[in-house]
């Protein structure tokens, strides 16, 4: 295969990998009924006039399977994060006693699990149509290439290549889906 070619499959590769990536940063973001940072991320607090991350105003820990530990290193941010904590909507309420917040994570109920599993598949769907729009990206400048030189049997090989690129990474894909719902559902 061509440089040209080459260049096509390893951009397709890149877009398809990020959006596995971005697919995964978005699955650790929902709660699957265990104690985890990831529920944080996204949430800010009012540090000294600019938008601050909790994990990098407080020490964020888990003690426990069902506990979430905020201590921040300047007590007098407490009520800023407690506030930002409610704000964000996570669905746990957070507890304080003046020194630290403590984030206690509720069982999940049936119809919760059966929701958030709904959420994940809709997530996979989107990065599904992501996989495809690069494939189609890819097939689309096989064609020009073609148009513009390239052997035919060297663009139908590179379609062929992006094809089983996109096999590839649906695999990942549902691999990465399976385990996220496994997750929400043992209880």
């Amino acid at each position: 295969m061509t440089e040209e070619g080459k260049l096509i499959l390893e951009v397709a590769e890149e877009k398809m990998n990020k959006t596995i990536d971005f697919l995964n940063e978005t699955l650790l973001s929902i709660r699957a009924g265990k104690a985890s940072t990831n529920v944080l991320k996204g949430i800010s607090v009012d540090y000294y006039g600019s938008q601050t991350p909790i994990d990098q105003v407080a020490s964020v820990n888990i003690p426990d399977a069902k506990t979430i530990l905020i201590q921040p290193w300047d007590r007098g941010m407490i009520g800023a994060i407690e506030k930002a904590i409610i704000n964000a909507n996570i669905g746990m309420t957070p507890s304080n006693n003046g020194e630290a917040i403590r984030l206690n994570v509720p069982v999940l109920t049936e119809e919760r699990r059966k929701e958030l599993v709904k959420q994940v598949r809709n997530e996979a769907e989107s990065a599904r149509v992501g996989l495809r729009s690069a494939r189609r990206d890819a097939v689309d400048a096989f064609k020009k290439a073609q148009k513009n030189g390239m052997p035919e049997d060297e663009a139908k090989g590179g379609e062929e290549e992006a094809q089983k690129l996109i096999d590839k990474m649906g695999k990942k894909l549902d691999e990465l889906v399976a385990k996220k719902e496994k997750e929400i559902m043992t209880v």
